[in-house]
């Protein structure tokens, strides 16, 4: 077993993660610009860290957990790749482009290190209990060093290609989740401006050849009209589906459903909703009048 492993970033699905790995008996050490998502960690044998770098100093295996491409740039380049000794493995599993997978590979293995990028399916519950999927991509064999660590993590685990690989299978599973669910929120507001509750639709939708686990885990944040703690911020998904559009313009795609999902989304962040789950599109559809 690795026995070092840092776990920079503990949003749902980085804190789930970590402590997926602490149940499977790793050392772990953790750090979060908001500290108070770390104590918990603590009382279930984590290291807080005072720092990115403090994390990753001497970990065999760092997993990032972050937002964006900002978010990457300060705390790996900022912080973090100083102090990561040559033949870490990088597990990072913030959802970026395929272009910019590429270009952190590259400057990481200057310095020796090895990334490997992770599409992540599954909800914080699942990367709790260690039951995620894992599509890597990357050198394999960082792919075979990070073996226990990534088994810890997932339920399933494939190697998908190289650098980008995996930043294009989860930004295309992403578009398409964001186009059900915008689509969710238009059939909800439909029925219950002709009369028809909720509670029916999404009855009928969870019985139905319709039924499908990611929409099944929206509903139920429909159903009950609460969208926090958010499993998928709306902003994230907004930043995904930029971010597929931002590349299917390099292919001379117009994806128009993905277009008109993003502007779905950028309205929930604009309505001050940024940090709700993604579901919220749906009481914004309900809200809109011609």
């Amino acid at each position: 077993m690795t026995e070092r492993v840092a776990v920079i970033g503990l949003g749902a699905m980085g804190g789930g993660m970590a402590r997926a790995l602490l149940g499977a008996g790793y050392a772990v050490t953790v750090f979060n610009r908001t500290r108070e998502r770390a104590e918990p960690l603590a009382a279930e044998g984590a290291v807080l860290a005072p720092s990115a770098g403090d994390a990753a100093a001497g970990a065999d295996v760092v997993v990032l957990s972050l937002a964006d491409e900002p978010a990457v740039d300060e705390v790996l380049f900022g912080d973090v790749v100083g102090r990561l000794r040559p033949g870490t493995v990088l597990v990072d599993t913030t959802t970026v482009s395929p272009s910019y997978a590429r270009t952190t590979a590259t400057r990481l293995a200057a310095s020796g290190v090895r990334r490997l990028e992770l599409c992540v399916l599954g909800n914080p519950e699942m990367a709790a209990a260690g039951k995620l999927r894992l599509f890597v991509a990357g050198d394999a064999t960082a792919a075979g060093r990070a073996a226990g660590v990534l088994s810890a993590l997932g339920q399933e685990v494939r190697h998908v290609g190289g650098p980008g690989s995996a930043s294009t299978l989860k930004l295309a599973l992403n578009l398409l989740l964001g186009v059900q669910t915008a689509g969710l929120g238009e059939a909800v507001a439909f029925a219950e401006a002709a009369g028809l509750d909720r509670e029916v639709l999404v009855d009928v939708l969870l019985d139905s050849g319709w039924r499908s686990p990611v929409l099944a885990f929206r509903a139920g944040f429909v159903r009950r009209r609460e969208y926090r703690p958010a499993g998928f911020r709306s902003a994230l998904m907004h930043k995904d589906l930029a971010l597929a559009l931002e590349q299917a313009e390099a292919h001379r795609l117009a994806l128009p459903l993905c277009r008109e999902a993003a502007g779905r989304y950028a309205a929930a962040v604009a309505a001050g909703r940024a940090d709700e789950d993604a579901a919220v599109v749906a009481e914004l559809a309900g809200e809109e009048k011609r």
